[in-house]
């Protein structure tokens, strides 16, 4: 196999497919990504851990032979980021599949190893539905930071998903707070989508996707059948395992009877988060919203290391309450919130609270947190 292409190209296409693939593995082949030629002028890249795969397809600027090679994944993406981005790249296997790469006066030799090795990817039978990467991409930022980080808590590390006709939906939760967000657009959008799903995505999964659907505007194809769930964004393709397991029932977290609300400047909101949450214990992050006629007092205090208060004004009429609160979680919905305003609702001390944007925007996206005691 020997082709030139460019190191742009190169550099950008091989970012996302490394990673995918983890730094120490059982099965050496997985330390590895697939380079081959496809067609006339394309070369194809390959990186998985079994779980994930992502396949990148580039433009090369000549094929002049054509084959595959797998080849360190790691040591390939830190040798075509460190060379000049105009560069061109010269790709060549050679005997006992090593690979020289050269380009302008650097010159490498890489040990690779022959195609048989690296597994066999996935290919989708369903028929794909459309869905804009921008709703894709709103709904994994929004959401992802609730999933638990517990691994024995199988059915939370990842997102459940669904859609059908009527539109979108992504729920995460870690048992301690609930990121919901929907998108009813679908059929405004004229898409014509007559397909379902309802699955659980993986963690690594969102978060590559996220990657990949960064500056693409286009409408990103889904595909799934019983194991896996198939991402097509433009020339590149995610293949990942779904999560087996019953999701909690999320309807029922979701606040029906929070009858008091306060709105917030959402930035400024965050700031006397993280203020006050400088004084919380380390291993609680506890703040404590005092909530009076006109004024919010958010306050902290550490044993060993003295107390925070910070105050806002508000526009709330009606009894005092008292709620406290994980400042991490808070300054996680708020991060992501934009720089509108806030409401938050909420029944009383021991109830869980509710987050969201106060404007709608085509989106309905919805955070719930339960209360700490304090």
């Amino acid at each position: 196999m020997e082709f030139t292409i460019s190191c742009k190209a190169l550099q950008k296409e091989l970012g996302f497919v490394q990673g995918v693939v983890e730094k120490k593995q059982t099965i050496p082949v997985l330390s590895n990504i697939l380079v081959e030629s496809i067609g006339e002028n394309t070369i194809r890249f390959t990186g998985t851990d079994l779980d994930v795969t992502i396949r990148c397809d580039a433009e090369a600027e000549s094929i002049i032979t054509p084959g595959a090679v797998c080849v360190q994944a790691r040591k390939l993406f830190d040798i075509a980021r460190l060379l000049p981005p105009e560069a061109t790249v010269h790709f060549k296997q050679g005997e006992n599949d090593w690979v020289t790469v050269t380009a302008a006066r650097s010159n490498f030799k890489v040990a690779g190893l022959a195609k048989e090795h690296f597994p066999e990817v996935p290919t989708s039978k369903s028929v794909p539905i459309k869905l804009p990467a921008f709703v894709f991409k709103s709904f994994i930022d929004r959401t992802i930071f609730a999933i638990t980080q517990e691994e024995s808590r199988y059915t939370l590390s990842g997102a459940k998903f669904m859609l059908d006709a009527a539109g979108a939906k992504m729920v995460t939760t870690d048992g301690h707070r609930l990121a919901y967000i929907g998108w009813a657009g679908i059929n405004g959008n004229g898409n014509g989508n007559n397909g379902t799903m309802d699955t659980l995505i993986p963690r690594k999964t969102l978060a590559e996707l996220s990657k990949l659907s960064t500056s693409f505007e286009a409408d990103i194809m889904l595909g799934a059948d019983d194991n896996h769930i198939y991402f097509e964004i433009g020339p590149r393709l995610l293949i990942s395992r779904v999560l087996s397991g019953q999701f909690p029932n999320y309807e029922m977290v979701l606040p029906k009877g929070n009858d008091k609300a306060v709105t917030f400047d959402a930035a400024e909101l965050n700031q006397a988060v993280k203020r006050a949450a400088l004084m919380a214990d380390d291993r609680t992050r506890a703040v404590r919203f005092h909530l009076q006629t006109g004024k919010l007092s958010i306050q902290s205090n550490n044993a060993e290391e003295g107390e925070a208060n910070e105050t806002l004004g508000i526009d709330y009429e009606g009894e005092d309450v008292e709620i406290g609160f994980n400042a991490q979680y808070l300054q996680d919905f708020l991060n992501v919130a934009g720089d509108g305003n806030v409401v938050f609702e909420f029944k009383n001390g021991n109830a869980q609270a509710q987050f969201r944007p106060a404007v709608d925007d085509s989106m309905d996206y919805r955070y719930v947190v339960m209360p700490m005691r304090v």
